[in-house]
């Protein structure tokens, strides 16, 4: 067998495909609702991911949402996210792509300061978590008269 699909199996293959496909543009970048879905569902799911698309978006570039308020920064996002997907290069892409957005408009947007190499973002990002951590020290510890603690065996 050499792994290629041939026959109905094929077929159902690229129906699936063709109704996925179908499914990730209404919902990420305002396409026509497939048939059999519910149109209002779609319009629900479809906010939900805008607003976790702007909140990370806020996180990343807190300046922004100063610059522009809560509400004014939730407007200008949605309204630059309707019928847009998330730009390749994830949510730091997205952010950059949203300044220049408010940018050609004519906002006085400050300067970014540089992005930290991604190395460096996840080590802070372990570190950060390492510090959320509660404290686990044990108390005692075999072939030691006192644990960790500070107690005696």
């Amino acid at each position: 067998m050499n792994g290629s699909v041939s026959g109905p199996a094929a077929g159902a293959r690229a129906e699936l495909a063709r109704a996925q496909a179908e499914l990730l543009a209404a919902l990420v970048a305002g396409g026509e609702p497939p048939r059999g879905f519910d149109e209002g569902r779609l319009r629900i799911q479809a906010a939900s991911l805008v607003s976790k698309r702007r909140g990370v978006v806020a996180r990343i570039r807190p300046d922004l949402v100063a610059l522009l308020g809560a509400a004014g920064f939730a407007a200008e996002f949605d309204a630059y996210a309707r019928g847009r997907p998330k730009p390749p290069g994830g949510s730091r892409a997205d952010a950059r792509d949203f300044a220049e957005r408010l940018r050609a408009a004519g906002h006085p947007l400050p300067e970014p300061e540089p992005e930290p190499p991604a190395g460096r973002r996840r080590w802070t990002r372990f570190t950060r978590a390492l510090r959320e951590l509660p404290p686990v020290l044990p108390t005692r510890v075999k072939g030691l008269t006192r644990g960790w603690a500070g107690r005696p065996r």
